[in-house]
């Protein structure tokens, strides 16, 4: 194979590659009834006048399955933090105790469940997508290279390999967040 065709196969399993581990990124956000740090990875609070990530402007600590507590570096910013998690609109309810902000996780419902199931899926499909999107532009730059059609054909074929690897990975995934989730 040639040095075009080598970089059009390398770049489009990176950019597969990419995709798992945007999913994965996106599968941590999905709460599974335990506790996690992870679950407020989206929040952003008020910090001198700029919007800053929770997880820079104070610890974030999960002491057992059921709650989180966040421990700010500075002890003003108790009310900003909790006005964060309520503006992030995760569904929980933060509380004080002057030193820190405590958030109870409440256990999850049947239909929570099924819902959030139901997401997974979704973003899983979305990786899918962008996976076959990848497929698809690697085979048209290896129509458009200069070589024998034998050699195109084989191209072909190590990309739609490296497409059903991928998207079985993205299943595996799915199928470890969905028990994840169900189980009770």
């Amino acid at each position: 194979m040639n040095e075009e065709l080598d970089f059009i196969i390398e770049s489009t399993k990176e950019n597969m590659h990419k995709a798992i581990k945007h999913l994965e990124k996106q599968l941590v956000n999905i709460r599974a009834g335990k506790a996690s740090p992870a679950m407020l990875g989206s929040v952003m609070v008020e910090y001198y006048g700029s919007m800053t990530p929770l997880n820079q402007v104070a610890n974030v600590n999960t002491p057992d399955a059921r709650t989180i507590t966040i421990q700010p570096f500075e002890k003003g910013m108790i009310q900003g933090i909790e006005k964060g998690i309520m503006y992030a609109n995760l569904g929980f309810n933060p509380m004080n105790n002057g030193d820190s902000v405590i958030i109870n996780v409440p256990p999850l419902t049947e239909e929570r469940r099924k819902e959030l199931a139901k997401q997974a899926k979704a973003e899983a499909e979305e990786a899918k997508i962008g996976i076959r999107n990848d497929r698809k532009v690697a085979n048209n730059d290896i129509k458009k290279l200069d070589i024998s059609e034998d050699a195109a054909k084989i191209a072909e074929e190590n990309v739609q390999e490296l497409t059903d690897a991928h998207i079985k990975k993205v299943d595996e995934i799915l199928a470890v967040k969905e028990k994840e989730i169900m189980t009770i």
